[in-house]
């Protein structure tokens, strides 16, 4: 069967929930929405999950990380993005501003909760559960 180009595709992206030993959360403000969230982004046609949220997150922060586990699967149904959520641990480098984000923080769990849209602060919450991976789908601010 011929692929229908016309058929919308999807994208696949990384957030990257890094903890750090004392709990707190690393999240960028986005540069283009004023959002808080945890860093992340596209994943490249070339690189694992891992890899791409090691990327990723030292692209937009300036910290390494070393992944530890997929900690969710959520689907932003209004634009066809599918993001992996990857719980991990800072390696080395101190936070800083990007082209992504205007402001870089360590935050507690309860302030992430309180500065990110619901469908973003689920991804924190999720992964600091033992529970996990979770399956979720939302709309790019709240869950469905």
């Amino acid at each position: 069967m011929k692929p229908d180009e016309d058929l919308p595709r999807h994208s696949v992206s990384v957030s990257g929930i890094v903890v750090r030993d004392d709990g707190r959360i690393l999240a960028i403000k986005r540069a283009d929405d004023g959002r808080w969230v945890p860093p992340g982004g596209v994943l490249e046609l070339d690189e694992t999950p891992f890899e791409g949220v090691v990327r990723e997150v030292f692209e937009e922060t300036g910290v390494k990380v070393e992944p530890e586990r997929l900690t969710g699967v959520y689907k932003n149904m209004k634009q066809g993005v599918v993001s992996l959520a990857i719980r991990c641990r800072p390696v080395s480098g101190e936070p800083d501003l990007s082209d992504e984000a205007t402001e870089v923080a360590w935050l507690l769990p309860s302030k992430a909760a309180e500065a990110m849209p619901e469908a973003r602060a689920v991804r924190v919450a999720d992964a600091l559960r033992s529970d996990s991976p979770f399956l979720r789908i939302h709309d790019g601010t709240s869950l469905l």
